[in-house]
C-alpha cells in the first residue's frame, strides 16, 4: 500500500468544520452559542438533535474546544467564542486524546453501570482543562434505568462539568432529561447551500463537475452534509481526474434523468400504461432504482401541487428551463383531485416497493394502478354522472351507427341487397313505440313532529347531523316550517343552519331552524333512555320475570324485545283462588 493511499482521508473527515463559522445552515445555533459564551450564560447541559450528517457531533466537539480554549498564547482565562485551534486544548480535543473531554457512544454503552462511571468521575475536577466535558452520542439508546440514574447529576452537576448529548431520535429521550438541557434542533441544510459548499470542496480538490451533476448530488444528500460529501468523494474517484458528468452521477447513485421522470409521469396521466412501462424499462436498463424513481415522482407531484395552488412556484429559478416549462404545463392541465389521488398512490407504492421481494414487479404494478386511476372520475364527477343516469366509470367507446337505407317508393320492390326476405322484413322500421308515462312527482315529505325530523336524517344517511339531533338538541317548539332548539356544547356552530337547509331541500318548503339559549325538553336520546328504563322496571316487576329470577339465582334482564314493533308488555294474569 502506498503512503498516499494510507494517508488519504475521506472528504467528510477532511472538511469537517473546526469552528462555529464553518458550520453551514445552522445560523440560529451558532448565534445562540456564541452569544452565550460571550456573555457567560453557558448552560450545564446541551441536547443536539437532527437527522444524520447535519453536524451534531461536530458541533459538540467545537463547543468542547470553545469551552476549554486557552488562546494562541495559552493565557486565556475564559471560554472563547471561536476556538483558536492551535493551543494544546484545541489540538488535543481535535485529535480525540484530551483526558478531560470524554466521548461515549450510547449505542454500545447503554447500561446503568456505564452511567454510574460518569457520575463517579464527574465529582473530580478536570486534570488540565477548564471544564470536564462529556459528549454522549445517540443518547436515546440509553436504557430507562440509565436515564434515571443520570437525572440527579444532570440537574445539579458540579460547576466544572458540562454535558453535551446528541441524538437522531429526540422522541425517545425522556422528558425529564429534555427539561434539564438546552435543546438545539439542527436543520437540514438547504440544497442551495449544499451546492455552494460542494462546489468549494471540488475546487479545493482540483476537480471539475458539471452543474447538473452537482445539483443531483445536493438533492440526493437530502440535507445531510456528510452524505453529500461521501457521494462527492465517490464521484471524484469515478471521474478519475476528468470532469464529473451528470450521467455518471445518475449511474453511480441509481438516479434517473429528471426529464425521464416527466416523460413517465405524463404517460401515466394520459392513461397509457404500455408507454409508461416501456419508458420505465429504458430507465431500468440505464440503472434507475425503482424506489428512487418513485421518490422522484413523489417530489414531482408535490411540486406540481404547490404550483397549481401558487403559480409562482412553477417559476423556481433553481430548476432548469426544461423542467420549468413542462412543470408549468402539467400544473395547469392537472386538477387538484387528480394530483392528490396520485400522491396517495405514490406514497402507498413506495411502501410496497420497499417491502416487496422484488422491486421491479412491485413498481410496475404501481405504475399500472396509477395509469388506470388517471382516467377515473373524481367523486364529484361520479355523483354528477349517477344523478344524470350515466355510468359512473369511464364511458366505453361506442361504435358509430350507420344511417338506415332510404325507403323504396310505394308499389316498387325494394332494391336488392342480397339479404334474406325475412331479414329485410326485420329491417323494416318498427311501429313507433308508445310514449312512456311521465314519472309521478315525488310525494311531499310529511314531518308531523321532531322525531320524524330525526328519522328523516337517519333515512337520508346523515349520521353526524342525526347524532347531534338525537343527543345534543333540546326541542323548545315545533311547528311545520319552524323549529326552535336549545343546543348542547357538542353541537357545531352551523348546526341549525345545516338542519334548515337540508329540510328545505328535502321537503320542498322553507324551514327555519333557530337556536335559543333557554328552555327545551330532554333530548330524544334521553327520552328513549327513560322509556327503556321504564320498560325494564315494568319487566322486573312482572310476576313471570320474578319467578324466573327466583328459579335462576343471579339471572338478570339483558334486553327487552317486543314480539311486534310497538307492542306493549303483557299484563300479569290475575291470581285465582283454587276453590271454585
Amino acid at each position: 500500500m502506498s503512503e498516499t493511499a494510507a494517508a488519504y482521508r475521506v472528504l467528510a473527515r477532511k472538511y469537517r468544520p473546526a469552528a462555529f463559522a464553518d458550520l453551514i445552515g445552522q445560523e440560529a445555533l451558532v448565534r445562540i452559542l456564541t452569544n452565550a459564551i460571550r456573555t457567560g450564560r453557558i448552560a450545564h447541559a446541551f441536547m443536539l438533535t437532527g437527522v444524520r450528517g447535519v453536524g451534531k457531533t461536530t458541533t459538540a466537539r467545537i463547543l468542547a474546544r470553545a469551552l476549554n480554549c486557552r488562546g494562541p498564547d495559552g493565557n486565556r482565562d475564559a471560554p472563547a467564542e471561536e476556538p483558536c485551534g492551535v493551543c494544546e486544548a484545541c489540538t488535543a480535543i481535535a485529535d480525540d486524546r484530551h483526558v478531560d473531554v470524554i466521548e461515549m457512544d450510547a449505542a454500545s454503552h447503554t447500561g446503568v453501570d456505564d452511567v454510574r462511571e460518569i457520575i463517579e468521575a464527574a465529582r473530580y475536577r478536570p486534570v488540565s482543562a477548564r471544564f470536564k466535558v462529556y459528549i454522549v452520542d445517540e443518547v436515546h439508546m440509553l436504557s430507562r434505568q440509565a436515564f434515571n440514574a443520570l437525572l440527579k447529576t444532570l440537574e445539579e452537576p458540579p460547576g466544572h462539568v458540562k454535558f453535551i448529548f446528541a441524538t437522531t431520535e429526540i422522541r425517545r429521550v425522556p422528558v425529564t432529561v429534555l427539561s434539564r438541557c438546552q435543546r438545539f434542533d439542527l436543520r437540514r441544510v438547504p440544497v442551495e447551500l449544499l451546492e455552494t459548499h460542494f462546489q468549494g470542496v471540488v475546487a479545493r480538490e482540483g476537480a471539475e463537475i458539471e452543474p447538473e451533476a452537482l445539483a443531483r448530488i445536493a438533492r440526493a444528500a437530502d440535507g445531510s452534509v456528510r452524505d453529500g460529501l461521501s457521494m462527492l468523494d465517490q464521484a471524484i474517484a469515478e471521474a478519475d481526474g476528468g470532469r464529473i458528468a451528470a450521467d455518471a452521477v445518475n449511474e453511480m447513485l441509481g438516479l434517473s434523468d429528471r426529464l425521464d421522470i416527466y416523460d413517465l409521469f405524463e404517460a401515466l396521466m394520459r392513461g397509457e400504461p404500455a408507454a409508461a412501462l416501456d419508458r420505465f424499462d429504458e430507465m431500468y436498463r440505464a440503472g434507475a432504482d425503482p424506489g428512487l424513481v418513485l421518490q422522484d415522482m413523489a417530489e414531482l407531484v408535490h411540486r406540481l401541487t404547490r404550483a397549481s395552488v401558487v403559480p409562482a412556484e412553477a417559476e423556481d429559478a433553481a430548476l432548469p428551463e426544461a423542467e420549468r416549462v413542462r412543470g408549468r404545463k402539467l400544473a395547469e392541465a392537472l386538477t387538484m383531485p387528480s394530483l392528490t389521488r396520485v400522491w396517495q398512490l405514490v406514497l402507498k407504492g413506495i411502501q410496497e416497493v420497499n417491502t416487496a421481494p422484488s422491486a421491479k414487479p412491485a413498481f410496475e404494478m404501481v405504475l399500472l394502478r396509477i395509469a388506470y386511476a388517471a382516467s377515473l372520475p373524481t367523486p364529484a364527477e361520479a355523483i354528477a354522472r349517477l344523478r344524470s343516469g350515466a355510468p359512473a366509470g369511464p364511458a366505453p367507446p361506442q361504435a358509430k351507427a350507420e344511417p338506415p337505407p332510404a325507403p323504396a317508393p310505394r308499389g316498387e320492390p325494394p332494391p336488392p341487397t342480397g339479404e334474406d326476405p325475412a331479414d329485410a322484413r326485420a329491417a323494416e322500421p318498427a311501429e313507433p313505440a308508445e310514449e312512456a308515462p311521465a314519472p309521478e312527482p315525488p310525494k311531499p315529505v310529511e314531518l308531523p313532529d321532531f322525531e320524524a325530523v330525526a328519522a328523516l336524517f337517519e333515512e337520508r344517511r346523515e349520521p353526524l347531523l342525526y347524532s347531534h339531533l338525537v343527543r345534543d338538541a333540546h326541542l323548545v317548539s315545533f311547528e311545520p316550517g319552524h323549529i326552535a332548539l336549545r343546543l348542547g356544547e357538542k353541537a357545531p356552530a352551523s348546526f341549525a343552519a345545516d338542519i334548515g337547509a337540508r329540510l328545505t331541500k328535502w321537503t320542498g318548503r322553507t324551514w327555519t331552524v333557530s337556536a335559543v339559549d333557554d328552555g327545551g325538553e330532554a333530548t330524544l336520546a334521553e327520552q328513549h333512555e327513560d322509556i327503556r328504563r321504564d320498560l325494564f322496571e315494568r319487566a322486573r316487576q312482572h310476576p313471570l320475570a320474578q319467578q324466573t329470577m327466583e328459579f335462576f339465582p343471579g339471572a338478570a334482564i339483558a334486553d327487552i324485545r317486543p314480539i311486534q314493533p310497538g307492542e306493549a308488555l303483557p299484563e300479569a294474569p290475575e291470581e285465582q283462588d283454587d276453590e271454585p
